[in-house]
């Protein structure tokens, strides 16, 4: 691990920690995602010493998954199990076993990791997944995100809670700068290990992070992408409400219809975003392909509304038929339909 050095910002008091695990303190049991970084050997220092000062409280347990794609990986997993244990925390070390991908390798690790994480909390009666995602973390997944195009629930980057898998993945330090981290690490005397594949600009991530001081220079930095993560998460939540308010709306004007889908006429006087955002909740609520694309509904969107300008008194029940996603949109006369999509036909 590495040695430690002289503190070099504000270090987290335990006045802080308790805070900042306050959400969890009547859960049953937390799993910490512990890989030996100092993000998250800093949650775990900070989770022993927020537990030993209560009488009561959750039991924690450190897990390090070992994805077996450095030569060191096993050491470090070793080194964590050693700190936890003087911590008086339960650790785990789980391996992800079975042929690696030669591409899309750091998405298919991260789906290995949390696999293996809920397996875990799942045999000790766990449901809260504590990871280390820092603001710097933030930062980058909105950079990540803006590059793509990604929509306004997109740029809201990631929250302090979120399902996955049947539990409940917590980030309680997602608005606390890495330094900070780094300077109780180092105040505490706790080493820690560097993963250098987080220098490798082979991968979108490191790229991006070695384009933060220029950024900053500029005014973009990590606690600015982090504010508009903030503010974006707001207006999402603002405006999924008010699909809520416009799903309801639609399902009055359909009572007694059995067909899934809205009226047509009542679906074209929204505003585009409810339009996309509603065609999209009933297309992944029917379809069997997985989560659709939110550029391939939008397109979608201006094909029925062209469909329907177009449409004029030539007689044509039905308008426009397309898939996407494992669903089926008709859009005739009187509605905009989504059903499960046919089978694909098999060809050969």
């Amino acid at each position: 691990m590495k040695p430690p050095k002289a503190p070099s910002a504000l270090q987290i008091s335990a006045k802080e920690a308790k805070s900042l695990f306050a959400d969890w303190r009547k859960a049953r049991a937390l799993v910490l995602a512990v890989s030996g970084g100092p993000d998250s050997i800093a949650l775990m220092w900070l989770a022993a010493r927020w537990r030993r000062a209560m009488t009561r409280g959750p039991d924690l347990i450190a897990v390090t998954v070992d994805h077996g794609l450095r030569s060191g990986s096993a050491r470090e997993a070793r080194d964590v199990k050693h700190l936890a244990t003087s911590l008086g925390v339960t650790h785990r070390i789980v391996r992800w076993s079975g042929a690696k991908p030669k591409s899309g390798l750091p998405a298919a690790a991260r789906e290995a990791r949390y696999r293996l994480l809920a397996r875990t909390a799942r045999a000790n009666g766990a449901l809260h997944i504590l990871t280390a995602h820092t603001r710097d973390d933030q930062a980058e997944t909105v950079l990540m995100r803006i590059s793509r195009g990604s929509g306004i629930a997109g740029l809201s980057a990631m929250a302090r809670e979120t399902m996955r898998d049947g539990f409940i993945l917590a980030r309680p330090l997602l608005n606390v700068p890495k330094s900070r981290l780094i300077a109780t690490l180092e105040k505490a005397g706790i080493g820690y290990a560097e993963d250098p594949t987080n220098r490798d600009v082979s991968f979108t991530r490191p790229r991006l992070r070695a384009l933060m001081p220029a950024l900053a220079e500029e005014g973009c930095d990590a606690r600015n992408l982090a504010r508009l993560a903030l503010r974006l998460s707001r207006a999402n939540i603002a405006l999924e409400l008010l699909v809520d308010g416009a799903e309801r709306y639609l399902a009055l004007q359909d009572r007694g219809v059995q067909r899934p889908g809205f009226q047509a006429k009542a679906f074209s006087v929204l505003s585009e975003e409810i339009k996309v955002r509603l065609l999209l909740r009933a297309i992944d609520r029917v379809g069997c392909e997985g989560p659709a694309e939110l550029g391939k509904v939008e397109a979608l969107l201006a094909a029925l509304d062209s469909a329907a300008a177009d449409s004029g008194d030539n007689g044509r029940r039905i308008l426009l038929k397309r898939t996407l996603a494992g669903a089926l949109v008709t859009l005739t006369t009187e509605r905009v339909c989504v059903e499960p999509a046919p089978p694909r036909r098999r060809t050969g």
